[in-house]
């Protein structure tokens, strides 16, 4: 069925390129595509894609660029960086360059479509009841936060934590759900890691941390997102 929306992958791998393309055509997606980096800003801005696929290295312009010049350009679409496993690519500045979110090479075709689809059905579709806790407004595209006028940013793994808990309201989620809803079918990340994001992001929303109002944590099950 035809979803009426467009992805745009910029990808240099050419056999990869064309596994995604054709995966995401025959899930309904409209699909525009480049193997150039120098070529990208342009296409992009010219067919204004719902979602962009951008790889991290590609010939002339690296991805950081890419997303950096979209952004100052006002594009403020999706876009998802497609970067090598090897790459921590939570440590790097992502907002910076303005990147939604992440997908970690190799990747499972079925992950990538589930992380598109989801994008379709909580951002593009304009669930905007669910981008406001408290009083504050969250703005998953540019993985921020607005208080009081106040803009907080947030880590690619804080936004998407952030994001599965405010589509997830009041319900009790496992250690286990989130970190597979966060990192991935593949991940070897220990509840160590999740449990200083939850930390830092708290830090972030909550008025005392120590006594979190929102985030709070299920003794023995994982946490849950209290908006009452």
């Amino acid at each position: 069925m035809q979803k009426d929306i467009k992805v745009a992958i910029i990808e240099d791998d050419e056999n990869l390129r064309f596994l995604v393309s054709h995966r995401l055509e025959k899930e309904g997606y409209e699909v525009v595509q480049t193997a150039n980096g120098g070529e990208a800003v342009e296409l992009i801005l010219a067919e204004q894609p719902e979602i962009v696929l951008l790889d991290w290295m590609l010939p002339e312009k690296e991805g950081s660029e890419i997303c950096t010049s979209l952004r100052s350009k006002g594009f403020e679409n999706v876009i998802i960086m497609m970067s090598a496993k090897s790459q921590d690519i939570d440590k790097i500045d992502a907002f910076q360059f303005g990147v939604s979110d992440y997908v970690s090479k190799p990747f499972n075709m079925d992950v990538l479509v589930a992380m598109i689809d989801s994008k379709v059905k909580y951002v593009l579709q304009g669930k905007t009841d669910n981008n406001r806790f408290g009083d504050m407004e969250h703005h998953p595209n540019t993985h921020s936060l607005l208080k009081n006028h106040r803009k907080i940013e947030l880590t690619i793994l804080e936004n998407r934590i952030l994001l599965y808990f405010l589509n997830h309201r009041n319900a009790v989620i496992s250690r286990d759900d989130l970190m597979m809803e966060v990192w991935g079918y593949n991940s070897d990340v220990n509840t160590r890691t999740l449990d200083m994001h939850i930390v830092r992001l708290r830090k972030k929303i909550e008025t005392n941390p120590d006594r979190p109002d929102f985030l709070q944590t299920v003794r023995g099950v994982g946490y849950r997102f209290n908006d009452q």
